[in-house]
């Protein structure tokens, strides 16, 4: 493989990096309207998938 096609490098840092910083919005967003202890937990798992969240809402908004 050239360095075109090589994989890891400095150019595909952008989507961990994004992920990461969104990971960490969600966490604040949902942990700081959690009421209680469970759902606190339950909003930990949703910062971790928020990705499936905007990909769902961005599809329905389109009408698909």
């Amino acid at each position: 493989m050239n360095e075109r096609q090589s994989r890891g490098g400095p150019a595909g840092a952008g989507g961990g990096a994004v992920y990461g910083l969104g990971l960490i919005g969600a966490l604040i967003y949902y942990i700081g309207a959690a009421d209680g202890f469970w759902v606190g937990v339950l909003g930990v798992l949703k910062s971790i998938i928020w990705p499936v969240f905007v990909v769902h809402d961005l599809l329905r908004l389109l009408g698909s």
